[in-house]
C-alpha cells in the first residue's frame, strides 16, 4: 500500500503517525511525501467535470483490504473515497479528509466461468476486467456505456447502462467487501446483512468502504445494430413493440438531438448469426479520438454544426450496418466524447428517471425546459431500466424511461446551469421520477428529500456502523446534514 501524505494539513496525525500507518499496512517504504505539519501546501482534488477543487489532508493508495483496515485505525479523522473520479459534484472529496484513492486495487480474485461469476478489487476498471472476461466469452451483465470507470465507483453510484430487461447495477451484485469506520471487515449479500448490503449499493461511500465486489456476468455474444427514426410521441409504444418485447435485444437507446429534440433516433443492439464487420473483440485502449472530439467540438461552436452532425454523425448511423461481439461496443473509452481541454468549457451530465407511463409528458416538458434555457445540450439518450429491487436508495422503484443529458457549459456559467437543471428536477419529480446523484449538486434539500425519501432510513444505519461520521463527502455533507 502506498501513501502519500503531503502534509500541511494532517491535523491530529502527525509523521510518527503516519509511520504508525504504513508500518501497520507494510508501506513504509513508500513513504517519501509523508512530511510534518507546516512542511508543504496541502493536496487539493479535483473530479471530471474540472470545475471546483477540495483541499485533502491526504492521499493513502491501497492494495489490499487489511491495508484499508490498518489505515482506518491509525487515521482518526475524516474519510472519503476515489475511484477513476468521474463523478461531477464533489462525491469524492471532503475538506481535509484523507482520500482513499482505490486505483491500486485492481486484482482479479475469482472467475468462474460455468457459473458465470467473477469477485474483483474495487478499484479495477471494466477495460482491465473486460480483457480478463473476453478469452472465457463472458461479459459483463450491466455497466455503464463506457469502460472507463472503476467497478467499485460503479456498485457505490448503483449505476445502470443500457441493458433491456435488466436494472441497475445493484441487481447483479452478489456481495461486497466493506471496511467500516473502526477497521472492521464485513462480507455483505442478500443473506448477510441485507439492510446494510442494499445501503451499500449506491451509498456513495457514506457507510465505508468498498474493497471487493462479486458480480453476476452475461455471455458474450455477436450483435447487430438496427437504427430508426421514431416520432417522440410515438415512441412508447414503438419501444413496447419493438425493443422491450424481444427476447434478442441486448442493448438499446434513442438520442434526441439539438434544437428541438423531438426525433428519437432509436439504436438497438440484437443477438444475431450474421457475419462481423468488424472483427476486433474489444476496443484497443490509447486510441486518437482526435476527429471525434474535434466533430464534437465543431457541432457545438461552429455556425452549420447541426448539418455537420447529421451528415457524420446521423447518416452514418442510419447507413452503415453493424456487426460486433457484445465485448466490443461495452469497451467503449469515454475520450471518444471528452474535450480536449475543459479550461474554458466542460462537458457535464445529467440524469432524470419518469415512470414509463409519464415518457410523453415529462419529455414535452423536458424540451420546453431546455429550449427556453437555451441549454447547450449534446444530445438526450433514453434508456430503459427495470424497477430496482435492491439498493435502498434506489432511483427506480418501478420500470423508468432515463433521460441522459449530455450538455456543454463555459467554466464560469455553473450558477445558470443550476437554475434549468432544478426545473428540470422539479419536472422529474412532478411526473412520480427521480434525479440522479453522481453529477452536480444543484438540487435543493427539498427537491433531495422528494427524490429519495428513504434517506432518514441510510441515514439511521450510518449512525449504526459510522456514529462519527467519518465517511464525507460533499454530497452527503450537502444533503444529510438536515437529517
Amino acid at each position: 500500500m502506498a501513501l502519500v501524505l503531503p502534509s500541511g494539513s494532517l491535523t491530529g496525525m502527525h509523521r510518527r503517525d503516519a509511520l504508525r500507518c504504513a508500518l501497520a499496512s507494510g508501506a513504509l517504504a513508500a513513504l517519501p511525501a509523508c512530511q510534518g505539519p507546516g512542511e508543504s501546501e496541502a493536496r487539493s482534488a479535483r473530479d471530471i467535470a474540472r470545475l471546483d477543487s477540495t483541499r485533502l489532508a491526504g492521499i493513502v493508495r491501497p492494495t489490499t483490504t487489511a491495508g484499508i483496515a490498518a489505515a482506518l485505525r491509525a487515521w482518526q479523522g475524516t474519510v472519503c473515497i476515489a475511484g477513476a473520479r468521474f463523478s461531477m459534484g464533489g462525491q469524492t472529496r471532503e475538506p481535509d479528509a484523507l482520500q482513499f484513492d482505490l486505483a491500486d486495487m485492481d486484482r482479479l480474485l475469482r472467475l468462474d466461468p460455468v457459473a458465470r461469476t467473477v469477485r474483483v478489487q474495487a478499484g479495477m476498471r471494466w477495460r482491465r476486467l473486460q480483457a480478463l472476461l473476453d478469452p472465457h466469452d463472458l461479459s459483463v451483465k450491466v455497466m455503464q456505456s463506457y469502460s472507463n470507470f472503476s467497478v467499485g465507483g460503479s456498485v457505490s453510484v448503483n449505476c445502470h447502462g443500457r441493458y433491456i430487461g435488466e436494472s441497475a447495477i445493484a441487481n447483479t451484485v452478489r456481495a461486497v467487501r466493506l471496511v467500516t469506520a473502526d477497521g472492521g471487515v464485513l462480507e455483505l449479500s442478500r443473506d448477510r446483512e441485507p439492510h446494510l448490503f442494499g445501503a451499500v449499493l449506491g451509498g456513495y461511500g457514506g457507510l465505508g468502504v468498498i474493497t471487493e465486489v462479486e458480480l453476476d456476468l452475461a455471455r458474450n455474444t455477436r450483435i447487430a445494430r438496427a437504427v430508426a427514426a421514431v416520432r417522440l410521441d410515438d415512441y412508447p409504444d414503438w419501444f413496447q413493440e419493438n425493443v422491450l418485447g424481444k427476447n434478442d435485444v441486448v442493448m438499446h437507446n434513442a438520442d434526441l438531438v439539438p434544437p428541438d429534440f423531438g426525433a428519437p433516433l432509436a439504436i438497438t443492439w440484437a443477438r444475431t448469426d450474421r457475419p462481423l464487420t468488424d472483427g476486433r473483440r474489444l476496443v484497443p485502449e490509447g486510441l486518437d479520438y482526435g476527429l471525434e472530439q474535434n466533430l464534437i467540438w465543431s457541432a457545438t461552436e461552429l455556425p452549420g454544426g447541426g448539418a455537420l452532425r447529421e451528415r457524420y454523425m446521423t447518416r452514418r448511423l442510419l447507413s452503415e450496418p453493424r456487426v460486433i461481439m457484445r465485448n466490443c461496443e461495452a469497451s467503449l473509452d469515454v475520450a471518444s466524447i471528452e474535450p480536449r481541454t475543459r479550461r474554458i468549457s466542460t462537458y457535464l451530465l445529467q440524469e432524470y428517471f419518469v415512470p414509463m407511463g409519464a415518457f410523453r409528458s415529462f419529455a414535452a416538458r423536458l424540451r420546453a425546459i431546455l429550449r427556453a434555457a437555451d441549454a447547450d445540450v449534446l444530445n438526450v439518450s433514453i434508456r430503459h431500466a427495470v424497477e430496482d429491487t435492491t439498493s435502498l436508495m434506489r432511483w427506480a422503484d418501478q420500470d423508468m424511461f432515463c433521460f441522459v443529458l449530455y450538455h456543454k457549459q463555459r467554466t464560469w456559467q455553473d450558477a445558470r446551469a443550476a437554475g434549468w437543471t432544478r426545473a428540470l428536477i422539479d419536472a422529474a419529480l412532478d411526473h412520480g421520477g427521480r434525479y440522479y446523484l453522481p453529477y452536480r449538486l444543484h438540487a435543493t434539500r427539498r427537491q433531495f428529500a422528494r427524490a429519495y425519501p428513504r434517506a432518514d432510513r441510510f441515514v439511521a444505519i450510518k449512525r449504526e456502523v459510522d456514529p462519527d461520521n467519518r465517511f464525507r463527502n460533499l454530497l452527503w455533507d450537502r444533503y444529510l446534514a438536515s437529517l
